[in-house]
């Protein structure tokens, strides 16, 4: 059995409230996860594509504000 299986096996054994606080954690984490994946490729410079291109589409008019 993988590790993941056995999480999996552990997780259907949760009662309700320990399932709602596993939840609320692995949001968070998971949150944090991509914060962090987001902030490796700004700095990396492999967003800068897409930066240039929503600038360009802005300046075109080719955007709505929010």
């Amino acid at each position: 059995m993988s590790r993941v299986e056995q999480l999996e096996q552990r997780i259907t054994e949760l009662d309700a409230a320990e399932f709602r606080e596993l939840r609320a954690w692995f949001e968070c984490y998971d949150a944090e996860v991509w914060d962090r994946q987001i902030e490796s490729d700004s700095k990396s410079g492999r967003l800068r594509r897409l930066v240039d291109q929503a600038l360009a589409d802005d300046h075109a008019g080719r955007s709505t504000e929010l």
